[in-house]
């Protein structure tokens, strides 16, 4: 398959992108990896008039660490991500779940941001944004803007963006030195996307759990944080007991769908599996204050 025809726009700087976006009419698509981009125009799925390419754009390629938080610019590829020694240090979840990201050359392509602004239910870095509280930083030609991880994702591949809206970072919160986390996920074949995945982190005081954070994907339409699951455990010691409490409150609160590859019953019961391997993860490495 080809693309529609289209014509091209290669920015000088984030002023030219958003000239450029506004310019089209709401017709534009932004180009920064195109690992998701370039397919759906190949099937048409999509068939922008114009696309505006930021990879000549400075300053967009950056992992930057800024007190309790870390800037991922928006040229930041996966495979930066996945070898960057800030995130590894500070984010170890993060440098984890990157190994689960695609194949080699989606990783030498795509980008953390992009991923996020696609909004795929079963990529890993739309949930890892919801799960370490992700600020989206936005420029327009009105100005810039931000919003949180949750209000920017509002359902699958569709996010709060505007036509004339380019992403420029996404700014996540550091782990604390004593925070335990876990991540697990399945799949067919390595760097697949998942059927089910979990992501949890927490801190371990009086030996009870604190400051809990659990998010899932693959088991819904969109990635997302599950208060009901994180209320289960927070104040609580992790025992077999406890974690299956959480492992029950998690199959009730997804509602995943049926498809050619897993059925609803399986991808709930699957969710439940790789939570409780994740907690038992989390609540280990929080005891012996490990961070890898």
């Amino acid at each position: 398959m080809k693309p529609a025809a289209f014509d091209y726009v290669r920015a000088e700087s984030v002023e030219h992108a958003v000239l450029a976006l506004s310019a089209a009419g709401g017709d534009g698509k932004v180009l920064a990896g195109g690992q998701s981009l370039m397919p759906m125009m190949n099937f048409r799925l999509v068939k922008p008039s114009v696309l505006v390419d930021i990879n000549a754009v400075a300053g967009l390629d950056t992992v930057t660490l800024r007190g309790d938080r870390i800037e991922l610019g928006a040229l930041v590829r996966h495979r930066v991500t996945a070898n960057d020694r800030l995130i590894a240090k500070h984010i170890p979840v993060l440098h984890h779940a990157m190994k689960h990201v695609a194949h080699l050359t989606v990783r030498n392509r795509g980008t953390f941001c992009g991923s996020v602004c696609h909004a795929d239910p079963a990529a890993e870095m739309p949930m890892m944004a919801l799960l370490l509280d992700g600020i989206v930083r936005i420029a327009s030609p009105r100005g810039e803007r931000s919003l949180s991880a949750r209000d920017f994702i509002v359902g699958s591949l569709m996010t709060a963006l505007e036509p004339d809206e380019l992403v420029t970072r996404i700014d996540v919160e550091t782990m604390p030195d004593d925070c335990g986390w876990g991540f697990h996920e399945y799949a067919r074949r390595h760097g697949d996307y998942a059927l089910a995945a979990v992501a949890t982190t927490l801190r371990r005081c009086d030996e009870c759990a604190r400051d809990v954070r659990f998010a899932v994907m693959g088991v819904g339409e969109m990635p997302c944080r599950l208060p009901d699951v994180e209320a289960v455990l927070e104040g609580r010691h992790l025992d077999d007991g406890v974690i299956a409490d959480a492992m029950t409150a998690l199959r009730s609160a997804v509602s995943p769908n049926s498809d050619l590859n897993a059925s609803a019953d399986y991808r709930r019961h699957l969710a439940g599996a790789l939570a409780a391997r994740a907690l038992r993860d989390a609540w280990g490495r929080a005891r012996e204050g490990m961070r890898s």
